[in-house]
């Protein structure tokens, strides 16, 4: 038998060996349908075990977080909301930081009877319990007919009646006063005054400097913020009695006068009533308590300018100067430090400068 022959007649032997054994090789060859499934149990596992560690480690920050805000709002002091209807922007920002908490514009709304920029809502109400920080929404006033009355003191008069009309108010009546302080066309002072709400077309009446008196004629001094010796200076050359009204709650130094009467500029003589407020702190002495400087120089450019400065604490806030100065002039003070936290500078009723006493 030929190589042909012997693959010809076993042909079917080699087909049926190659069908037995074929699965089997191919079984082989594949994974086992046990280990996949083991391999899917384990990663489930994983996954799971993965996914607890992750919510444990979430609900545990949340936990802490607001245990943390909470501590931490809880721990500021409450405090009262105060009544800032009807009052403007700038003075509604003001009596909010001093109870330290703020303010977040909540809209405008139209109307005739309230000035242009003045509260007209709050939320909370006044009177309400809050806790520093708390944010307090205000609604304000487009405005109507009314305006609020600009500072004039300081400015020329020219310059003071351009003021009145871009606010659509007159000028009125103008009076003129001697003045040891003010340049001639300087006002003085004004009726109404700054900041007050009135209609449009209001006249302002307004008092002007007429410059140095001439001889003759007495001028009651600025003596605010200076010694009682100035004063009895001036009052022997001038022949002129005053009186002094001691204040022990005072904050300068002993022996510094707080106010007079007549206010400067007034024309007095010997028959008039002159007072001077003194200040008599007692057992606090400027070295034993400490004090603190207050240094302010007025801008070069420009006219003359009304300075007001204020000391603040928790009891309120105490005028420590008012008056007007001339360009490049330099104002030096010194305050207890017992008697104020900061210090407020206003130039012509603008504020303009707050400072912490340190």
């Amino acid at each position: 038998m030929g190589l042909k022959d012997f693959f010809a007649a076993n042909s079917s032997s080699f087909a049926k060996a190659s069908e037995g054994h074929g699965p089997a090789k191919l079984l082989s060859s594949e994974a086992d349908p046990s280990e996949d499934a083991k391999e899917r149990i384990v990663s489930l596992g994983f996954v799971a075990r993965v996914a607890g560690v992750g919510l444990a480690l979430f609900f545990l920050t949340y936990f802490l977080f607001s245990w943390t805000m909470e501590t931490v709002i809880h721990s500021r002091k409450e405090v009262i909301v105060p009544d800032i209807s009807g009052k403007s922007a700038s003075n509604a920002l003001q009596l909010l930081s001093e109870n330290n908490l703020a303010l977040r514009i909540g809209g405008y709304e139209f109307n005739d009877s309230v000035p242009i920029g003045t509260v007209l809502r709050q939320i909370p109400s006044s009177g309400t319990a809050v806790r520093e920080g708390k944010i307090v929404k205000v609604v304000f006033s487009q405005g109507g007919e009314s305006v609020f009355i600009p500072t004039l003191i300081g400015l020329p008069l020219r310059n003071a009646e351009l003021l009145l009309r871009q606010r659509s108010l007159l000028l009125g009546e103008v009076t003129e006063s001697y003045s040891l302080k003010a340049e001639k066309g300087i006002v003085l002072s004004q009726d109404p005054k700054s900041d007050s709400s009135v209609t449009k077309n209001t006249m302002v009446q307004a008092v002007v400097s007429a410059g140095a008196p001439p001889a003759g004629i007495i001028i009651m001094p600025d003596f605010r913020q200076k010694k009682t010796e100035d004063a009895y200076q001036w009052a022997s050359e001038m022949k002129i009695t005053f009186s002094l009204v001691e204040d022990e709650s005072s904050l300068f130094p002993s022996g510094t006068v707080i106010d007079q009467s007549p206010s400067p500029d007034t024309v007095v003589s010997s028959d008039s009533k002159v007072s001077l407020t003194v200040s008599a702190r007692k057992g606090q002495g400027a070295k034993a308590a400490g004090e603190f400087r207050v240094h302010y120089e007025v801008s070069q450019s420009g006219s003359q300018r009304h300075i007001r400065i204020v000391a603040l604490n928790h009891g309120g806030e105490r005028e420590i100067f008012n008056g007007l100065r001339d360009p490049g002039s330099k104002i030096d003070l010194a305050v207890p430090l017992a008697g104020a936290e900061k210090i407020r500078i206003f130039v012509n009723g603008i504020l303009v400068e707050e400072r912490p006493v340190q």
